[in-house]
């Protein structure tokens, strides 16, 4: 049985992406978690965009438990703030910084005076990768959301995705938050590309 790790920490994203990976597990493939093999180290996120950090950290995973590996990096860009906070979303206040914190942190960069700015544009993006250390083949898939920065967050956060409390899907004219199952199924970046990529790892597993 072929077997395949998915890195990462995120328990709300790894949940999201097991959702995607059902029709490789149909087709007999092991699918692992980091907690599922003990592991608790974590890469230094040298990437300057979502595409370096998501190979880095694939390639890391890979090396560590010998296993082919899919990761990824992703988070919101605001064309406003020069593209901020962009690679380092997660990290913008540094690593323990809480799904609050970052939600507060962002209004206020945004509304620096209290004037709303007149260009809220924002992405929400993200790439996936798949690395085989066996073979050193590499897969990657892009996608992004196109919405606007809200001038309050929802009252409806998802914890550990602190900026969908932020953003407006222009499609449906809601927060992120406020999606509904089937919304969220229409515009999910996460898994359209992963839908892409997984027919491209189907082929290098066989």
């Amino acid at each position: 049985m072929k077997s395949l790790l998915v890195a990462t920490t995120n328990k709300a994203k790894l949940a999201e992406l097991m959702l995607g990976l059902k029709k490789l597990e149909q087709k007999r493939l092991k699918v692992f978690s980091l907690n599922n093999l003990s592991i608790t180290e974590e890469p230094e996120e040298t990437g300057k965009t979502f595409k370096e950090n998501s190979l880095l950290k694939a390639k890391f995973y890979a090396k560590i438990s010998g296993l082919p590996t899919l990761a990824d990096d992703g988070g919101l860009i605001i064309p406003a703030l020069n593209n901020e906070p962009g690679v380092k979303s997660r990290r913008w206040l540094g690593r323990e910084a809480t799904d609050k914190e970052l939600i507060d942190y962002a209004l206020r960069r945004l509304h620096p005076t209290g004037e709303i700015r007149i260009d809220r544009t924002a992405y929400l993006e993200t790439c996936l990768c798949f690395y085989d250390p066996k073979t050193k083949k590499q897969l990657c898939e892009q996608e992004k959301i196109k919405g606007l920065i809200a001038e309050k967050p929802s009252g409806r956060p998802t914890l550990g995705y602190p900026y969908r409390a932020l953003f407006i899907v222009k499609e449906f004219n809601k927060y992120y938050d406020e999606l509904t199952d089937e919304e969220h199924k229409i515009i999910n970046h996460r898994l359209k590309a992963l839908k892409r990529l997984v027919i491209k790892i189907e082929t290098v597993l066989k």
